[in-house]
C-alpha cells in the first residue's frame, strides 16, 4: 500500500550492507481484517487520526480484499501475510509489529511459520499491492536522498 522504499532505499541499504526496520507494517490497520467489509463506523479511518478515509479508496479496498484473499491461499491471515512478506526480504532486520493485544501478539508471530513466497504469489501481490499514493511521510521521505543516506551511514 506504501511501498516508497522500494525503488531505490532498499538497493542503497543492501549496497551499504545494513538492514531496514519497517514499521506501519499493517498499513495504519489497512491490512487487517477491519477493511475487507467496507470502512467500520469505529475505525481509526472515521476519527481524523494518521488514517485518512479518502485513502480507503474503492481501488485500495479492492486490493485489500485480493490481498486478503491471497493470504487465505497460503493458510495465512492477512496480517501474517503483510508481515511475512515483510520479513521475506533478507534486508529487513525487524517489524515493529505494535500487538495491543495478547491475541494479536500471538496473530502476528505466527506470521514467521510461512515466510516463503512462490514467484507467482509475489507476483499477484505486486499486482494486487501497487503503491496506492498512500505515504504518510511523503515530506520526511522525500526529503531524505540517497547520497545523504549513505554519508549518515558511511
Amino acid at each position: 500500500m506504501n511501498r516508497w522504499i522500494e525503488p531505490e532505499l532498499l538497493a542503497t541499504l543492501d549496497a551499504l550492507g545494513t538492514g531496514c526496520i519497517t514499521f506501519s507494517r499493517l498499513a495504519q490497520g489497512m491490512l487487517t481484517s477491519k477493511y475487507l467489509g467496507g470502512i467500520p463506523a469505529d475505525a481509526r479511518a472515521n476519527r481524523g487520526g494518521s488514517l485518512a478515509q479518502n485513502a480507503l479508496s474503492d481501488q485500495t479496498l479492492a486490493a485489500i480484499r485480493t490481498l486478503n484473499d491471497i493470504a487465505g491461499q497460503r493458510g495465512q491471515a492477512l496480517t501474517q501475510k503483510a508481515i511475512a512478506w515483510v520479513l521475506r526480504d533478507t534486508r529487513m532486520t525487524s517489524a515493529l509489529i505494535g500487538a495491543r493485544t495478547v491475541e494479536q501478539l500471538d496473530d502476528f508471530l505466527d506470521a514467521v511459520n510461512n515466510l516463503k513466497f512462490s514467484q507467482e504469489k509475489l507476483a499477484s501481490i505486486d499486482r494486487a499491492g501497487e503503491d496506492g499514493g498512500i505515504n504518510l511521510w511523503t515530506g520526511s521521505s522525500e526529503n531524505v536522498t540517497l547520497p545523504s543516506l549513505q554519508g549518515v551511514l558511511a
